[in-house]
């Protein structure tokens, strides 16, 4: 069932933000605020398909260079004692 929280010594910035946001979505602020609640403290559920496309186009916006097992390993040890 949900539960009734009650927020004091909203700062002013946060305050007329959230006012905004919550006119530009067309909520209340009461909806904005739960919105904004659940995006920060609930984890996204990502399928393995959606991760790994996601992998995939990072990748692709990498250089193509070839890194080789010897090159990786000499870039860990620089820095080390």
């Amino acid at each position: 069932m949900p539960t009734t929280l009650t927020l004091k010594n909203i700062p002013d910035d946060v305050y007329a933000r959230l006012k905004a946001s919550a006119q530009e979505h067309r909520r209340s602020m009461n909806g904005e605020a739960i919105v904004c609640l659940e995006a920060m403290l609930l984890p996204a559920k990502v399928t393995p398909t959606e991760r790994l496309a996601r992998a995939r186009a990072l990748r692709d916006t990498l250089p193509q260079a070839k890194f080789l097992a010897r090159d990786i390993g000499a870039l860990k040890r620089l820095g080390r004692p």
